[in-house]
């Protein structure tokens, strides 16, 4: 079921939002060669806590999964999609990090996604990067009333196909409220004047993913959470949660 939220809500999820945009800001300060992704996730642990909220993430298990999730951000380095589970692993020169992370707090949750370098970065993890930022910013401007979940997933499948990236094959955003994956989902690509109309109050998780290598194939770790790429190429991971409203889209995971 697709709920619609009150402006009150929004605005509420707005501040779940915040927390989230901070814990993102402070992990991307932190990050740096030599840094471990469980210190990251410390980072964040420390900014959810500071706010008085919790975490989406932790101990989350989907059907898929084998264990419940252990962290409270996702941290995927190189050519891992998503869902990385933090580890030990010290960051290099030139990694791409993308990190997601969510917060709930008074009842209402967040979820957000950035990516980034370490170090000196590589000229072609630039462009992917930036494609990405695109990408989101295209589905973010379609997120309108009168438009469909089809146009979102148009404009962003646009930006990445243009580019000559791959997109991971039935994985994109979702509606977010009460909890952190609600309907409908969102996907990277699709027809636009298709699927669920746009109304005010609906809230999305708008987030592409894109594999550098151009193809879309990708395998799930031994790890059973982490998504990689086929053929070992990097990948981006973009996130914002947005509102639909009569004045227009409204980013509530501002950072």
């Amino acid at each position: 079921m697709v709920e619609l939220k009150t402006h009150a809500s929004i605005d509420a999820m707005h501040e779940a939002g915040q927390v989230v945009g901070q814990a993102l800001t402070a992990v991307r300060k932190a990050a740096d060669v030599g840094v471990s992704l469980l210190e990251l996730d410390e980072v964040a642990r420390e900014v959810l806590r500071a706010a008085g909220a919790s975490s989406p993430f932790l101990g989350y298990r989907p059907s898929f999964a084998p264990v419940p999730f252990p962290a409270v951000i996702c941290a995927s380095v190189n050519d891992a999609i998503v869902h990385g589970i933090p580890t030990s692993y010290r960051l290099r020169d030139g990694d791409l990090v993308s990190i997601d992370c969510g917060a709930e707090l008074g009842g209402w949750a967040g979820d957000s996604a950035i990516s980034f370098t370490v170090g000196e970065p590589h000229p072609a993890d630039l462009r992917l990067i930036e494609t990405a930022e695109r990408a989101l910013t295209a589905g973010i401007e379609a997120a309108v009333v009168g438009n469909r979940i089809g146009d979102i997933a148009h404009a962003i499948g646009s930006v990445c196909r243009t580019a000559g990236y791959g997109i991971p094959d039935g994985f994109g955003g979702h509606g977010i409220g009460r909890h952190m994956h609600e309907d409908p989902p969102v996907p990277n690509e699709g027809r636009p004047g298709r699927g669920l109309p746009l109304r005010p109050g609906l809230v999305l998780a708008i987030e592409p993913m894109l594999i550098g290598g151009g193809t879309d194939g990708y395998h799930e770790a031994p790890d059973g959470w982490t998504l990689r790429t086929n053929d070992g190429s990097r990948a981006a991971h973009t996130e914002h949660t947005v509102a639909i409203t009569d004045s227009g889209p409204r980013v509530l995971t501002e950072r």
